[in-house]
């Protein structure tokens, strides 16, 4: 792609939109960066961008800007409707995202991971069992380090990890990821898409580029997402749960205490087999839950994908074993915060769709007392019905969406209103017993009271650390 001496216009002053902006400017581009926010929080961001010569526009999108851009660059989370970026396409500028553009610059294999639910921690894992089998890694994309970081390193990687958002997925043209994987499809964004086809076939572009010698890796447990990845023209890893024969020839299966992996004929983009001569070793091997420190069947399902993806990328058992013996899991989700007077605390604040708050209830055995609330996405919260009434005692709702999910499920269990935060916590432990169990597990964004959801988790931590203190 030609950048020198092009009007570029970078769509979010986020991490992303500041990198981006910098790498466009280094390149010879003439740069705005363009956010609607009227956050102050974003000035000191803007402020370096203008000290190194590009244009800033904050509270607003002027529509001079993108008439006579000639490249417009969408940062995660900006839908392409917008309607002055539909303008600008319709006036010949190329519209992209970024991680489009940076993967035109990445000569290296990439390893992409999409879903609705489990993205960063199935990234994450698949990182961490590339560097315990000896390769050099990057991961990042929506995960928190822009890709567009990785083309801007010094440092060369021999495999780059990223996760992708469908909004991200929405601008690519020629992103080809050599290994592409579809965790799951739940209801989501849908205030954002006009369907859930939409939606699905978002989700589904992962694959969309690859080639025969490339790697799709994806849940055959999911309808969804078998609907979807009928037509794709390259190697298939499938994991799915123990339910009579596989019908794949390769393949990791779920049963009632390991996962049992099938890669005989493994698709292998990088040479890197174990050296260790024990009879687990190889492309026939099983991992045990109790190897592991993450928590539920979602998340066997998110080991199954790494270790699929590992493989493929060149990974092997022993690296994949230590990866998972030292991985605690990831802040936020059903993290254990304190337990207090028999009552534990849990965090899950990352979910922030009704498929991960069942799943988070799903793990738990005891009884619930469930904070939700926050900011709805066009879901149907109707159909937390079941596994509420099999889960939990007791309902503390908050934010926009409070009397929404009241009007759903309030009916079922008792629910209750809280104001803030703090209030939720507190009502939370008033009406535990000991042996309870306190999760917050939103189901909804965190747009309406916090900054995100790792703000509105750590102000639940924060609130019951108080708790601990004072009880």
């Amino acid at each position: 792609m030609e950048i020198s001496g092009k009007n570029a216009v970078v769509v979010g002053l986020g991490k992303t939109g500041a990198s981006t902006a910098v790498f466009l400017k280094k390149r010879g581009a003439h740069v705005t960066v363009s956010d609607s926010s009227k956050d102050k929080n974003l000035d000191d961001a803007a402020k370096k961008l203008q000290a190194a010569g590009i244009n800033v526009e904050l509270g607003t999108h002027s529509s001079s800007s993108f008439l006579n851009a000639d490249l417009v660059v969408l940062s995660p989370g900006v839908p392409h409707t917008l309607e002055l970026v539909i303008r600008a396409k319709e006036l010949g500028a190329i519209v992209t995202g970024e991680v489009e553009l940076a993967s035109s610059f990445i000569k290296e294999p990439i390893v992409a991971v999409t879903g609705t639910n489990g993205k960063t921690t199935t990234t994450t894992l698949i990182g961490y069992m590339l560097e315990e089998s000896g390769l050099k890694v990057f991961v990042g994309g929506n995960i928190g380090k822009p890709l567009i970081d990785y083309v801007e390193s010094e440092s060369r990687a021999e495999v780059v990890v990223v996760e992708i958002s469908s909004f991200q997925l929405d601008t690519i043209k020629r992103f080809r990821p050599r290994v592409g994987v579809l965790l799951n499809i739940t209801e989501d964004h849908l205030d954002r898409y006009p369907g859930f086809d939409a939606y699905m076939k978002s989700k589904a572009r992962i694959f969309e580029n690859q080639k025969g010698n490339d790697v799709s890796i994806f849940n055959a447990s999911d309808h969804y997402v078998l609907q979807v990845s009928g037509n794709i023209k390259c190697g298939k890893l499938p994991f799915f749960k123990d339910s009579g024969s596989p019908g794949y020839e390769e393949y990791a299966m779920i049963s009632e205490d390991r996962i049992i992996f099938n890669l005989n004929k493994t698709y292998r983009f990088l040479g890197n087999e174990a050296t260790d001569k024990t009879p687990d070793t190889g492309t026939s091997f099983s991992l045990r839950f109790s190897e592991t420190h993450l928590p539920g069947i979602h998340n066997m399902e998110n080991i199954a994908a790494a270790t699929l993806a590992a493989f493929a990328a060149g990974g092997n058992t022993i690296g994949i074993r230590h990866a998972l013996r030292k991985f605690k899991g990831l802040p936020h989700r059903i993290e254990l915060v304190a337990e207090i007077n028999e009552v534990k605390y849990y965090d899950d604040s990352k979910a922030t769709t009704v498929d991960s708050v069942i799943k988070a209830l799903e793990v738990f055995r005891k009884p619930v007392i469930l904070i939700m609330g926050g900011r709805n996405k066009g879901i149907n919260f109707n159909l937390l019905k079941d596994a509420v009434s099999e889960h939990v005692k007791k309902l503390i709702l908050l934010g926009e969406a409070k009397e929404e999910i009241k009007s759903a499920i309030g009916d079922i269990v008792e629910a209750v209103y809280a104001g803030t935060m703090e209030d939720a916590v507190d009502l939370a432990h008033d009406a535990a017993a000991a042996g309870d169990i306190v999760l917050l597990s939103p189901a909804c964004t965190s747009f309406d009271m916090f900054t995100s959801y790792a703000h509105r988790g750590e102000i639940f931590c924060k609130a019951v650390e108080e708790l601990k203190r004072n009880r």
